[in-house]
């Protein structure tokens, strides 16, 4: 097997993981606000604490891997989010679960930045798409298995044993990264020649700080940062609120969590292949603002109406059936967008995803503490989503307006 496809299954096997840590939380949702008698809106707090701290060390820790290599960087982000995740389960009060959440979210900071990073300095650029599509499948087979593992432990065992179990996940993880990954293929041991040949080298990747004067007048980076951080606004959801939405909001019972929740990851599993597979498709016959924006832009706009229409329906499992729907229509933006980021970055490529993650994040802050207010202020789980989808609807139109053509943001270089 060619050294990049195992790097590759490496990087697969830590999304898989970092999202079993993250929903773990959220699929416990309902029996942690139980136990620890948490409101709608403290809830919301739970959530937001994570979000903000994952926007705050994000540009960070992708601007250090740019620096000192994501080998280091990617171990230290493992190592500490794994141990924060095991002492989610140790906590019993409100406040000490705020001060771990936001240490957990520190944690996982820089890991999407990093892995693209990666993935620019070990994938030809004929396959990148199609690499970071992989990432995006495991976030859809982590989000379909952590409520299928989840319930069964909690029903067995109660909440607390799966955030141990799921915490010693990445210490293994990052024990082998670290012993076997290199940041650059030339310095890996066993690689072919014309493996490296078809890579590149890597002797050209230059640790240079990133220009940000620069970078934060560039117009396609300003417009990709508001792009996702209206994304975020909706997909958070998925991640944050969608379990306590369907259960306490939709009147589920825990049996039929285990299908509710499993069915929009993977939904979105076929959307984000479906989105990487159309785009490069249209690449090779148009332009490649046609293969980029109509992918973006479209989908994005789409999820929006379909979340809106969960939000008006009266039926519950529709309800369900139109969030899968939304979810996979939505996810299909995901491998499009993430491949910008690496191509207009170029040599920083992870301070320019980490910035485009940052802005997204904030949003998903914002999403996750906001959606608790609207409950209360509303009455209503179903009235607060709709803003969430609205917000869809405005990164659909603002993706429309980026120029995938012009290569290295900050720069005038065009493809």
């Amino acid at each position: 097997m060619p050294y990049r496809f195992k790097v590759l299954a490496l990087l697969f096997l830590l999304i898989f993981v970092m999202y079993l840590d993250r929903l773990c939380i959220s699929v416990a949702g309902p029996r942690i606000q139980q136990e620890l008698h948490l409101t709608p809106v403290q809830w919301g707090w739970v959530i937001g604490a994570f979000t903000i701290a994952y926007a705050a060390f994000e540009i960070p820790s992708g601007a250090l891997g740019d620096r000192i290599g994501p080998r280091r960087v990617l171990t230290r982000i493992v190592l500490w989010w794994s141990v924060f995740t095991a002492a989610t389960g140790l906590v019993s009060t409100y406040p000490v679960l705020l001060v771990v959440r936001f240490l957990f979210g520190a944690g996982e900071a820089g890991s999407f930045p990093n892995s693209a990073l990666t993935i620019s300095r070990w994938t030809p650029e004929r396959e990148r798409a199609r690499s970071l599509s992989v990432l995006w499948l495991a976030t859809g087979l982590g989000g379909i298995a952590t409520p299928l593992m989840v319930v069964a432990i909690q029903k067995r065992y109660g909440w607390r044993p799966s955030f141990w179990l799921f915490g010693s996940l990445g210490i293994l993880w990052s024990l082998a990264w670290q012993s076997w990954f290199r940041d650059r293929p030339s310095e890996k041991a066993g690689i072919t020649q014309d493996e490296i040949k078809l890579i590149g080298d890597g002797s050209a990747v230059r640790h240079n700080s990133a220009p940000w004067a620069r970078l934060l007048r560039d117009r396609n980076l300003l417009l990709l940062m508001l792009m996702y951080h209206c994304y975020c606004w909706g997909a958070y959801f998925y991640l944050s609120w969608i379990h306590t939405y369907l259960q306490v909001g939709r009147r589920l019972t825990e049996d039929q969590m285990k299908l509710g929740s499993a069915l929009p990851p993977a939904c979105g599993l076929l959307g984000v292949a479906a989105g990487g597979f159309l785009s490069d498709r249209l690449a090779r016959r148009h332009s490649l603002r046609v293969a980029r924006c109509s992918i973006g832009s479209g989908t994005l706009i789409g999820a929006g109406i379909l979340l809106g229409a969960a939000a008006l329906t009266s039926d519950a499992w529709t309800a369900v059936w139109l969030l899968a729907a939304g979810l996979g229509v939505m996810n299909g933006m995901l491998p499009v967008s993430w491949s910008l980021a690496v191509d207009l970055g170029g040599e920083h490529s992870g301070a320019v995803s980490g910035a485009m993650n940052t802005a997204g994040q904030i949003g998903s802050f914002l999403s996750s503490v906001a959606f608790g207010y609207m409950v209360e202020s509303f009455g209503s789980y179903d009235r607060a989503l709709l803003p969430l989808a609205f917000m869809l609807v405005i990164s659909g139109c603002t993706f429309a307006l980026i120029k995938p053509e012009r290569r290295g943001v900050g720069t005038s270089k065009k493809l």
